[in-house]
């Protein structure tokens, strides 16, 4: 009896065990979110993220997604900033980011007008902004290179690219 307490035992201890060992290789196989910097990448470190918020009298921000995302949306969430996109179009049309605009001025549901939208950019660090004629979800943007973003009728960001 007290010999197949034992082996019961080692089974259970086993199959945990067991489980704890699959559920570690699990996660080392996961690829893990890379964390957001809240300032401009180091040079060739990633993609920096400029956010001109100043249109809703919140300044600037940067950040920096660490590595080389594969579409301008996975930079501007990896870079710590929150994205909605519409109704209609999902996150293939950005309509906020943090938040902006809120939901009182612009409801999501379909594409925002030309007069107040978030217009999506490309520069080189210390270069000039160049419209983008590809949306974020289908732009692939370089290691090393900044990606801006402005809320308003298509202006750019309102500073140099970092």
């Amino acid at each position: 009896m007290v010999t197949a307490l034992r082996v019961t035992a080692c089974r259970r201890f086993a199959l945990l065990f067991a489980a704890v060992v699959a559920g570690a290789g699990l996660v080392a196989v996961d690829p893990v979110p890379r964390a957001a910097h809240a300032a401009a990448c180091a040079p060739g470190a990633g993609v920096t993220v400029v956010v001109d918020l100043t249109a809703f009298g919140l300044g600037v921000q940067t950040g920096c997604r660490l590595g080389d995302p594969p579409t301008g949306l996975a930079a501007l969430q990896g870079a710590g900033f929150a994205v909605t996109g519409t109704q209609r179009w999902g996150l293939a049309f950005v309509c906020r980011i943090n938040g902006y605009p809120l939901p009182a001025a612009e409801p999501c549901v379909n594409t925002p007008p030309a007069s107040a939208y978030w217009s999506y950019w490309h520069a080189v660090p210390g270069g000039t902004w160049s419209y983008s004629t590809l949306g974020a979800s289908s732009y692939n943007p370089a290691q090393g290179t900044v990606e801006g973003w402005r809320f308003g009728s298509g202006q750019a960001p309102s500073i140099s690219p970092p």
